[in-house]
């Protein structure tokens, strides 16, 4: 399958011409030239296949005229070495528990998959040349990508993250690895990572000297996966006979979650309808009310993972649905919650239900309350582990959150990190200097 860019002024792509780039060369997002439609046959029996089962056939459909079969299934099967339980939080409402893997976050799907996918690729072509994964986090991200991608032959990874912006726990997690993982402190905020990011794929210089790519959602390898766990989520609710009228809520930042699920949708996923849960930062939110895109710098929030300004997978959002904001509104709802908001619906869940919330959690389930109709049930996507955010959540809900050993054994590692400016020379100089070791 080919990929053609956002911006419409780059040559189509090779699947691995897009996974390696990460970003085109016109500054646009890679996007699929056609969406393959499911048989009915496959959403017929979908509740009787495991996870792996039901993944391989959407990788088949995203990914099976560039990567053989047996290649493929080996690459989903080892990403999915976890479950992704749909939990009953009330009658109609369910937690789709994102946080089983390594890292207990819902990266851990993508950033699996694609460091997979990319190994396979530099294996195959016998890469002599050492690929460099740039790659910027508001939290989840670089734990998720470090983690994917520690010890793969022939990758380093470069993890940016805004300075004092992400949690100890998360923190811990990407600048205790060591071996190919570099952690880079940036001081500013994760637009500003990301702006280094995309302004260093445009850098001739800096291209020339090393081979980079991205594992942001940005790269179509990081947000394609993660329209498995859609499909997974649809089959669990069929098996229990609440599908019919399924609403799906995603708490929202870079929009890289909830666009896989517009393309399971595309795809045939029987989804009624999708909601967009922001908090302050309501970017999309206000798209929706007004029509307008207006980004702008993000503001620190409890839901730190969401804190976008800029969210760089609109442009795909966009492009499925040719710049009409009169057909996202047809499929996509959108809601909007201050900090406090959060907070108060942290506790009341926890309080009327037993189920302990993460602060982004807490925003698709608010979602949900307020906008699900009688006859539909909902799916809220439960991204992160609350112990990710064990301070915040212990202080919020009068509670002790108990902490998982993989997260234990990160935070007893000891941090090594660069600190580094904003300043996208600074930035330069660094990788250049790197190169040369």
């Amino acid at each position: 399958m080919k990929y053609y860019s956002t911006n419409h002024s780059a040559p189509l792509a090779s699947l691995e011409e897009a996974v390696v780039r990460g970003l085109a060369p016109d500054k646009g997002l890679y996007m699929p030239e056609q969406i393959k439609s499911l048989p009915t046959e496959f959403f017929d029996r979908i509740d009787t296949l495991s996870l792996q089962e039901i993944a391989f056939e959407v990788a088949k459909a995203f990914f099976g005229d560039d990567v053989p079969d047996d290649d493929l299934r080996g690459i989903v099967y080892d990403t999915l070495s976890f479950d992704i339980p749909a939990v009953r939080v009330t009658d109609n409402i369910y937690s789709l528990e994102l946080f089983h893997g390594p890292t207990l976050a819902f990266k851990d799907v993508g950033a699996r998959f694609m460091s997979r996918l990319l190994g396979y690729f530099v294996r195959k072509e016998g890469e002599n040349r050492q690929v460099n994964v740039l790659v910027a986090t508001s939290g989840d991200t670089g734990s998720a990508v470090a983690n994917g991608f520690l010890g793969v032959p022939g990758i380093h990874v470069y993890v940016l993250y805004p300075k004092g912006k992400v949690s100890k726990i998360q923190e811990s997690q990407f600048t205790t690895l060591g071996q190919n993982i570099t952690a880079i402190e940036v001081d500013g905020v994760f637009d500003d990572c990301q702006a280094l990011v995309k302004n260093a794929f445009m850098d001739a210089e800096l291209n020339k000297a090393m081979k980079l790519t991205s594992a942001n959602s940005i790269n179509v390898a990081r947000f394609l996966p993660q329209a498995f766990y859609y499909f997974y989520a649809y089959a669990q609710l069929k098996k229990l006979g609440l599908a019919s009228n399924l609403v799906i809520c995603v708490p929202s930042g870079n929009f890289g979650n909830i666009t896989a699920g517009l393309f399971g949708k595309r795809m045939g996923l029987p989804v009624y309808r999708f909601i967009a849960a922001n908090n302050a930062n309501d970017i999309f939110y206000q798209y929706l009310l007004t029509g307008d895109y207006n980004p702008r710098p993000s503001v620190p929030t409890l839901a730190n993972a969401m804190d976008v300004g800029a969210p760089s997978n609109f442009a795909r959002i966009l492009a499925l649905y040719d710049n009409s904001v009169d057909a996202i509104r047809a499929d996509i709802a959108g809601a909007r919650y201050s900090d406090t908001q959060i907070a108060d619906t942290m506790r009341q869940c926890l309080a009327s239900t037993g189920y302990q919330l993460d602060p982004h959690g807490a925003c698709g389930y608010q979602a949900l309350c307020d906008l699900l109709r009688p006859d539909e049930v909902g799916v809220f996507l439960e991204t992160a582990h609350p112990a990710k955010f064990k301070e915040k959540v212990d202080d919020i809900t009068s509670s002790d959150v108990a902490i998982p050993e993989r997260l234990a054994a990160f935070m007893r590692g000891t941090k090594q990190s660069v600190p580094l400016s904003k300043s996208f020379d600074d930035f330069k100089r660094f990788l250049l200097a790197e190169n040369k070791k």
